[in-house]
Parts: C-alpha cells; structure tokens; sequence
C-alpha cells in the first residue's frame, strides 16, 4: 500500500502538482513510518512547494533513520540552503561526503554555498536589511523611536534607495535618522558604545609601552568604570590560578560599581561552571541577558550568555535543553562553534534515543514475525520487520544476516553484502553470513572475493555443504570467465586500477620478463606490491598460470 502511494506521489511530482505529491507521501508515512525514502521524497515535494522548514525537517527525519545515507544530507543542505542559511547547508553536504564521498549532488552542494559565502573569513554575508519594504515599513511606523519619521517625505524616499541600492548605506550612515532605523530593525542600539568582545575570561592587561612626551587626552570615563576594569583583571588573574572564590568577590565588585557591563556575569557564570555548580552558572547568564535585553547591549555578549548556559546543561547531559539555548545563541549571533556544539547536541540526542529503543524482548517478536513473511514470500514485509528487529537489538548477527536473505530476494546485492559484513563484524564465527556473503559476491558475479567467503565459512565447518557447493561453483564460474574474451574485457573497461597496472612502465617490463622467462615470476612476486598487482592481473582474467 506504501508503494502504491509513493508511486502516485512520484507521478504527481512528474506532473508539477507538488501538494498532492505532499498528499501522498504522507499517507504512505503514516502506513511506513521508518521508510527514510518516502520522507526523502516528501522533502522534495516540499522544496519544490516552497515550503522549506517542512522540508528541513523530514531531511533531518531521513538522517535520524538512515544516517549513512548520502541524499539525506543532500536534501538537508538544499533545505537549508533555500533558507538562506548556507554555513549550514555547507556543513550538511560534507557531512554527507563523509559518507559518499563520490556524490557529485553534495560536491556540488559545497561549491554552491562557498559561492554565497562572501563574508569575513567565509562566513555568511549579512542580508539587507532593507530588502522587504513593505515588511520593514510596518516595523518602523509602529516603533517610538522611527514612527515620527514617516511625516518627512524625504525618509520614505530614503527607504527606497536603500532598498533598491544597499550600498548607497556607507554614505548615509552619519544620519541620525538611519541610525535609529537601523536599532530597529537589527535589534541593537547602535548608539551604545560597549568594546567588551565576548570571551571566556577577558585576558589581563598587555604592559602599557612607552608614550611620546605629549600631554594625554582628557579621560572622559567615570572613575567607576576603570576601578571596575580593575577589579575585572583581578578577577581574570584569580580565575586562572583556580582561586575561584577570590575571582567571584572581584566580578562581584565590578558588576557593582558598572552593571550595565554583562561582561562581569558571564565571566562570574565561568567560574560557577568550573566549580560545576551549573545552576548558579545560569542564574548569572540569565541574569546577563536580561540586562542585555533591556539595555540594548552587543548581541555578541548576549550570544555568549545563551551558550554558556548550553555548555552547562552539556555537563550535566541535558542535550535537549542544550539544543534550545544553542539555537537561541545562533539567533543572536552565528558562529561555526556554536553550530558544531549543537550538532554534537543532536547526535548524542539521537544516540540517546537509538539506545533508550534497544529492546532484545521486542526485537525477537519482530524477527519472528519477519521469518513468517519470508516463508510467505512477502519479503518487503519481512525486511521491514528485520529493520525493526535490528533496531531493537544491534548487536544480535543473526538479524543483520536475515535481512541479507531479503535483500538477496529483492536483488539489492549491494545492501546485502554490506549487511553480511556487519553480521561478520558482530560475530566472526557465524558462518551463514560467510556463506550469504558468498551468495551476494556470487551473484555480482565477483567470483574470486565469492570464492574467499565460502573458503572462510568451510574454516569453521569444513563439512558444510552449502559452502562447500559454493566454491565448486565458483571456480567453475571464476575458470569460464577468465577464458571468455568478452568477460576479460568487459572487466577491464569497468576496473582503472587494471588500466593503472597496465600503464605503468615498470610492470609492462616485469610483464615482458615473465613471458620470456616464466621462472622470473617466483622471484617478482617477492615484491609485496608487483605480487598485488599480478594477483589482480590474474583475477581479471588478463594473465593465466599453467
């Protein structure tokens, strides 16, 4: 029933008709819900429909099920990529190059969004902020601080030449009237005049160099502002000795004497997370923050105080409420360190959940149930209870070699032989998945690697007799196509390693030297390499030994 839906998505997707595809493919979810294809697909639908956020999260739905699948990283780089977020998108499509790393899709991808990153060091550009100006003129007319404007028509004139020319803004920048526009529409306050980077603890003072003999300029600073600057060094000087209580009394007495700078809180909130008293950690961020709030102070501080409470809530392995307060931060303000923390955020949450389904008592139902549909013949039903099985319990082989049968049943060889090497894995002496190994190998007709399998399967029992009928065959095989001509150059074409041997100066002389003199083999093949290449000479049908 599944299938049937996914075809009619599919046709509808052919056709343009993008909302009924959607349609289909979630009634085929709701019938095959841990089918990554049909998200995969809806999530196409979805880009195709504009409907980008939705298609962002079932590219995510599709790496939660099949993280090792190339196109899911795919669609979520193209996802978010259609949102504008390219650092991201970037990141999802050389995640999904770890995995295939021959995918022209995600190469592409990574070139795409380095093409849009013109920003410092390859960062994201910042977008206009006067590109929809029907949305920013709402904003302003219903702000205090640029609604008064609007009875000047030189302003709305304005509006429209930095719409049409972003540029033009380096001109107009001296403007009181732009900088108050721009408080508004960026959330900052652009007046304020706060230097304090965000930091883990701001360094101590370089010692002050030598100055020319001219009178210094008036200090226009308050006297509190210095002394609490100093207390701050003092404080930063404790925190690296790992005086903790001494470094708290110094940030306490700086915040005091200037409370408007937040800088004193996160450093405060960095000692409470090194004496791993997180709670008193995040009092101090939250408390930052909503100075921040109120006083318009540097998102970048802001940003600091929302990551310091993820880091808290890191330590105590609370990745979902870590999650919230690292997209907070990246709202703030987007940094590549921010956004690997809230990846790692995601997989240890992924992983959370993939252990908290481990099950051995319902993984043994599905597998029974799975055997019933193969002895029925309804092998896509039983790879779906296999999958489920393996789920539950990932570490039993025998469910991984299974789902091989299946796979062998549907003419996946592929996906069969990688589910022969993890059962292997899982359990070296477990001799079907030698022998269904061998059946996958055998039936992409790599007779010499199908050959070692069922050799391996006869090592742990050498009596029997489906390994042992799986090696006549092969060698009967392996002898056919080694003397068939066309076999032996349909192998060629398809191996550039073949083509590398072959091209190579010193092997055509080693070549040269055997046919003239045979004995010349035993003493080339002392060589570990030329005896590697001769071998694979041999398995390609290219050389023969009499």
């Amino acid at each position: 029933m599944a299938d049937e839906l996914k075809k009619k998505g599919n046709a509808a997707v052919q056709s343009k008709n993008y909302k009924e595809a959607i349609g289909h493919y979630t009634e085929a979810i709701k019938i095959d819900p841990e089918n990554h294809v049909l998200y995969s697909n809806r999530s196409a639908a979805y880009s195709s429909n504009e409907q980008y956020s939705e298609a962002l999260e079932d590219a995510q739905k599709v790496i939660e099920i099949r993280p090792d699948w190339g196109k899911g990283y795919s669609r979520k780089g193209s996802a978010l990529a259609f949102l504008k977020r390219h650092e991201e998108a970037k990141m999802a499509y050389e995640e999904g190059l770890k995995y295939d790393s021959q995918n022209e899709q995600l190469k592409k991808g990574v070139e795409q969004c380095e093409k849009e990153l013109t920003g410092p060091a390859g960062s994201q550009p910042l977008p206009n902020p006067f590109s929809n100006l029907q949305a920013i003129r709402n904003k302003l007319q219903n702000d205090p601080r640029t609604k008064e404007y609007f009875k000047e028509s030189t302003y709305e004139d304005m509006l429209k030449e930095l719409n049409n020319n972003p540029q033009s803004l380096a001109t107009r920048i001296g403007d009181p009237r732009i900088q108050s526009t721009l408080s508004v529409l960026l959330g900052f306050d652009l007046t304020m005049a706060n230097g304090d980077a965000p930091m883990d603890v701001d360094p101590l003072p370089k010692p002050a160099e030598a100055k020319p003999a001219t009178p210094p300029p008036e200090d226009t600073k308050p006297a509190n502002v210095d002394e609490s600057l100093k207390e701050k060094d003092l404080g930063n000087a404790a925190y690296k000795k790992k005086d903790f209580e001494t470094a708290l009394e110094h940030y306490d007495k700086a915040f005091t004497l200037d409370p408007l700078n937040i800088t004193f809180l996160t450093n405060k909130a960095a000692v409470y997370f090194e004496m791993n008293e997180f709670e008193k950690c995040r009092e101090a961020c939250n408390k930052a923050i909503e100075i921040g709030r109120e006083n318009h102070i540097d998102y970048k501080l802001v940003a600091k105080a929302f990551t310091r409470i993820g880091n808290s809530y890191v330590k105590e392995k609370d990745y979902t409420s870590a999650v919230q307060y690292y997209n907070k931060a990246l709202t703030e303000h987007r940094t590549k360190d921010v956004l690997a923390k809230l990846q790692q955020c995601e997989k240890a949450i992924a992983e959370q959940e993939r252990l908290a389904y481990i099950n051995p008592e319902l993984s043994l139902e599905e597998k029974q149930k799975g055997n019933e549909f193969y002895k029925d013949g309804k092998f896509p039903e039983a790879l779906k209870c296999y999958s489920e099985a393996i789920k539950r319990d990932p570490e039993n082989a025998t469910l991984y070699s299974n789902r091989a049968a299946c796979y062998m049943k549907l003419l996946e060889f592929q996906l069969a032989l990688k589910d022969c090497d993890e059962c292997i894995k899982k359990d070296p002496n477990f001799i079907k998945g030698h022998i269904r190994k061998g059946g996958a190998l055998e039936a992409m007709k790599e007779f010499s690697r199908a050959l070692d399998a069922y050799q391996k399967a006869m090592d742990i029992d050498p009596n029997n007799a489906e390994a042992s009928d799986g090696c006549r065959r092969c060698l009967h095989s392996d002898y056919q196509n080694r003397n068939d001509p066309k076999e032996v150059q349909k192998r060629v074409q398809n191996d550039p390693e073949v083509g590398r041997i072959m091209s190579d100066p010193a092997m055509k002389m080693i070549l040269e030297q055997i046919q003239r003199d045979p004995k010349a083999l035993q003493e080339h093949l002392k060589n570990p390499q030329v005896a590697k290449n001769i071998q694979k000479l041999l398995d390609v049908g290219i050389l023969s030994i009499r």
